[in-house]
């Protein structure tokens, strides 16, 4: 009943407006009555970031309004501090109530509110950069392997060094992809420094030495830090959801995505507990499983015919630059031309336009 839906109809609340988020808003804006709550008021693809500080302009459609694609929903610019068993609170201090909940937080990432900051951001990120002959990246997970790989495709004339605390490169990858992806660095003469890590303490801005965990100094006219981000989670513990917390502040889901023991709870991305590794393109798999239920249940449907989430064997791509990737399946590991196709050129970004129901390429101010 299409009518009832669209005067009033049951309130779907989706917290945090990350990939995963943003996906599931806007799949359930005509069939609810809808609020997103996001502190900032875009949403960023995000394996496009590290592109975007090598070319800005990239950012120009990899940063998306929420507006452009939820028409039919409201939007709260606020983040939020508490639930109950009926209603969301904001940190600006409005009261949600909910019929279905999303909770989408992901990881905590302390970005600017506006796509004009975060475009400025950008432009910044690359004049240090382009002003920079030498850089230091600290961290060798998928974030510091793909800007290693941006800088030092774009730039070939600095020298970047890279620094990584663990024994392997992308340890959530196979051996194997770690050695092809040690290698090409290499190749590029990106100078890798594994087993150690560099107190960024003792850094001041004038001071451009560093200091590794082996004893080894490294001159470099700035640096990135590329190491994990903290999960948003840590405003659950005060909630009635503190319970469904695992202990690394995971949510803990059903195949559903349900939240355990809850029936109107839901929650997607890199939040919950789901055993793969975090990427993106999983996120948006999250969402529209979670998706298909709310509808689902929305209709009066019978909760034994909820769809179950698959996890995905361990597969990933991290581009190299914007030619070459390494891609592992679940079979075979490839470095080169091939997964650079699949990736480096758009890095998916028109294909996540198009699901996000924009133009591929235009760019909207």
């Amino acid at each position: 009943n299409s009518m009832e839906t669209q005067q009033g109809g049951k309130k779907v609340v989706v917290i945090g407006g990350g990939v995963a988020g943003s996906l599931i808003a806007k799949s359930l804006q005509f069939n609810s009555d809808l609020t997103l709550i996001d502190a900032k008021e875009y949403y960023e693809i995000p394996w496009a970031n590290l592109r975007a500080m090598v070319e800005p302009s990239f950012a120009e459609r990899s940063v998306i309004h929420h507006k452009d694609y939820l028409s039919n929903g409201r939007l709260m610019f606020s983040s939020a501090i508490n639930i109950s068993n009926s209603e969301v609170l904001t940190a600006d201090g409005h009261s949600v109530t909910y019929d279905y909940l999303v909770i989408a937080t992901g990881h905590n990432d302390p970005i600017p509110c506006t796509k004009t900051e975060r475009l400025k951001q950008y432009r910044a990120e690359n004049e240090k950069i382009k002003s920079a002959s030498s850089i230091l990246i600290v961290g060798g997970g998928p974030t510091g392997v793909e800007l290693a790989g941006e800088i030092a495709f774009d730039f070939p004339e600095k020298q970047v060094t890279l620094v990584h605390d663990g024994p392997r490169l992308l340890e959530f990858l196979g051996p194997k992809a770690s050695n092809k992806t040690l290698n090409w660095l290499k190749s590029r003469k990106v100078e890798v420094k594994l087993d150690q890590r560099v107190n960024l303490k003792d850094i001041s801005e004038g001071n451009k030495t560093y200091l590794t965990s082996a004893g080894e100094t490294i001159k470099a006219d700035c640096h990135f830090l590329c190491t994990g981000k903290p999960l948003g989670s840590a405003w659950l513990r005060e909630t009635v959801l503190k319970d469904s917390l695992d202990d690394f502040g995971m949510l803990k889901v059903d195949e559903n995505l349900r939240v355990k023991g809850r029936r109107n709870i839901f929650a997607i991305g890199d939040i919950t507990d789901v055993k793969e590794i975090k990427q993106g393109y999983l996120a948006q798999k999250h969402a529209l499983v979670a998706a298909k239920n709310i509808k689902l249940l929305l209709s009066g449907g019978n909760e034994s015919k909820m769809a179950t989430y698959e996890t995905s064997s361990i597969k990933a791509i991290v581009s190299l630059g914007r030619q070459d990737a390494v891609a592992q399946f679940p079979f075979t590991t490839m470095i080169g031309l091939i997964p650079g196709l699949i990736k480096s050129k758009d890095l998916f970004v028109g294909k996540t336009r198009k699901t996000m129901g924009l133009d591929p390429h235009i760019v909207y101010s």
